[in-house]
């Protein structure tokens, strides 16, 4: 097979425009970047794993874990940027998985009203979903980005070489994304998933850069038609409704929630678009095959709790993605006694 090679590509949004460093390395961006300006904003797990790529810059060191995505962070964070004597000249540059990319993202788009910030995603969920489109937010308690903008980044650098140090629970969490597209938009890829593993894009590296892109593709196609999420971006959160609750009842991974979140979601198509039912085992059985989990105990009454105060709740319906066919998604606005019908069946199951 020959090398997979891709030109940056410059896409524009109506909040930017973003410069995409497809088959990247990490020392590129001080070509482009004054380090003078640059701040760095890591994880303490990517800053003992590579040390050597932050000597000699400005970092800022968050905890890891979906912990670190509060207010508080983002105070913190702000008082070190004023002591650094960060100005409107500043840019921050976000290394990491989507904890930090959302984090630098608020912290950039509200310190001194906004100033530029870049990415560098280093898990495959990153790469794939969270550092693309625009999204940053933080958590207010258990209400999972309650508090958020939608500022575009200036650009987002993939070097799949950050990828040789994640853990197998992190590349799946990553595929429960690359599902989540597949599902809703992409019934080839939804086949060409079935036909593989983990194993066959772990050792492809030109697989996985094309996977990474054409993820990234479906999502910028969706979130340039709607970035404010008014219409088809919503559907992007197919599998998350469910999911945003039980992860953070539960604090497990963003992608093993989604994966359950997706299980939930087809098991009320069946039901609501009329889904085959074979399609549910035939979810179930793709997510399996990239190891996430397809049971999972859970109490739905607190599920629900979190779910009415969920920000897509419209007084007593919520948007909730569907699915007609593999490939295809649809919104609807569904009464939450139908959700938790869902989630009491799924638990009965389980």
């Amino acid at each position: 097979m020959a090398f997979y090679y891709r030109m940056d590509k410059l896409l524009t949004f109506p909040s930017g425009l973003v410069k995409y460093m497809f088959q990247s390395s990490f020392e590129q961006i001080w070509e482009t970047l004054d380090k003078n300006h640059v701040i760095l904003i890591t994880d303490e797990n990517i800053f003992r794993y590579y040390k050597p790529l932050f000597k000699d810059h400005k970092t800022l060191l968050v905890n890891p874990g979906e912990g670190a995505k509060e207010i508080s962070t983002i105070e913190r964070l702000s008082k070190e940027l004023v002591s650094l004597e960060a100005t409107r000249k500043t840019i921050l540059v976000g290394v990491g998985g989507g904890v930090i990319t959302d984090i630098t993202g608020f912290l950039a788009s509200v310190y001194m009203r906004g100033i530029s910030f870049g990415f560098v995603p280093t898990t495959l969920l990153g790469m794939v979903d969270a550092a693309a489109g625009g999204k940053n937010g933080v958590n207010l308690g258990f209400n999972k980005n309650m508090l958020g903008t939608i500022n575009q980044p200036d650009f987002i650098l993939y070097d799949t070489s950050f990828l040789s140090t994640l853990s197998d629970d992190e590349w799946s969490n990553g595929f429960a994304e690359i599902i989540k597209y597949a599902c809703i938009f992409d019934e080839a890829l939804y086949n060409e998933l079935h036909k593989n593993s983990i194993t066959t894009y772990k050792n492809d590296g030109d697989a996985l850069a094309m996977l990474i892109e054409r993820c990234v593709d479906w999502k910028n196609k969706t979130v340039m038609e709607d970035e404010h999420e008014k219409g088809v971006r919503k559907l992007l959160n197919f599998g998350h409704t469910a999911a945003h609750a039980i992860e953070q009842l539960y604090e497990i991974p963003h992608g093993k929630a989604v994966g359950i979140g997706m299980i939930i979601a087809s098991m009320i198509s069946v039901s609501v678009t009329g889904l085959e039912k074979s399609i549910t085992e035939d979810i179930k059985r793709l997510l399996s095959l990239y190891h996430l989990p397809v049971k999972f105990k859970f109490d739905p009454k607190r599920a629900m709790e979190l779910l009415r105060m969920d920000k897509k709740r419209n007084e007593q319906l919520m948007d909730y993605i569907l699915l007609d066919k593999p490939g295809k998604a649809t919104v609807h606005s569904l009464p939450f006694e139908v959700i938790e019908n869902a989630l009491n069946a799924y638990e009965s199951e389980n």
